[in-house]
């Protein structure tokens, strides 16, 4: 535990590439993409924004992860008040193509075609299982953070999904009656749920948020730091296949800030199926 604990007091700083920023207007979709300086058959992910937010807003969030040497891209469609889930996913899979297709920078870094993950925060947590369902030969792993109920819901797409999946819950949210976090767990046959603790769902958004006269909540950099060192141990495991990260990806490990939860410890129909079983003879 020692070790993992100090693997994940590195992960939540800068880590050791140097990062360029580009543009996904060049391939015709409105976006922001982040690559480490050099590196070849890297992988990749493509992330979603939660609902009234742009991508601009976790524009740290994804140079912290080419800084560890992920490719991150972010789409920035779907900003309405009355956004599409569909179509956000679409966007997810087209910047995943863009990424892996096209030969960034100054020709010193390229994406591994087989190294490719889906993450999301809130709206965009529930759109990247929508991706992942629609891209199964191609997705090697999913994230979804504080993923938050849509229309129509992922239930099915997630029941279907056979790769790895973390789901980041916040049971203490004020905001949690949004959230659909234990539902995908329960249909996600490959999936981790984890509560993070200290955190705020809506704190992983950078800087001033205009929602927040609507009274959702604003930045808050415990929730950014804690968050952006699970994400990246996972991935690195997930996508890279760094063993290093294994702990991360674990669902019977403990990692700091954070504890497993069992999706079906509170359902009182699972509970009840579960003591018919036990009855019969």
């Amino acid at each position: 535990m020692a070790k993992t604990k100090k693997l994940f007091a590195s992960l939540t700083r800068r880590g050791p590439h140097r990062v360029l920023r580009g543009d996904l207007a060049f391939a015709g979709l409105s976006g922001s993409v982040f690559t480490p300086e050099k590196g070849l058959n890297l992988p990749a992910i493509a992330f979603g924004h939660d609902w009234l937010a742009a991508a601009d807003r976790y524009h740290g969030l994804l140079e912290h992860l080419a800084s560890w040497g992920i490719v991150a891209a972010a789409p920035n469609t779907e900003r309405s008040v009355a956004p599409s889930v569909l179509n956000l996913a679409f966007d997810l899979g087209t910047t995943l193509d863009i990424v892996s297709g096209v030969r960034l920078g100054t020709g010193k870094i390229s994406v591994h075609p087989r190294k490719l993950g889906v993450v999301g925060h809130g709206f965009g947590g529930s759109a990247a299982v929508f991706t992942a369902a629609g891209m199964p030969e191609r997705t090697r792993a999913v994230v979804a953070l504080f993923p938050s109920v849509t229309s129509p819901p992922t239930i099915e797409p997630a029941r279907n999904l056979r790769v790895p999946g973390l789901i980041l819950a916040d049971p203490g949210d004020p905001m949690s009656l949004r959230s659909n976090a234990t539902e995908l767990a329960r249909v996600w046959p490959d999936s981790t749920l984890r509560a993070a603790k200290n955190v705020k769902a809506g704190g992983l958004i950078e800087g001033r948020r205009i929602a927040r006269v609507v009274g959702l909540p604003g930045a808050d950099k415990e929730t950014q730091k804690i968050v952006r060192a699970l994400l990246t141990g996972y991935l690195l495991n997930q996508l890279n296949g760094d063993k290093t990260y294994l702990e991360f990806s674990d669902p019977n490990v403990a990692l700091p800030n954070t504890e497993v939860l069992d999706p079906f410890a509170d359902d009182p129909v699972a509970l009840e199926n579960k003591v018919v079983t036990l009855l019969k003879p």
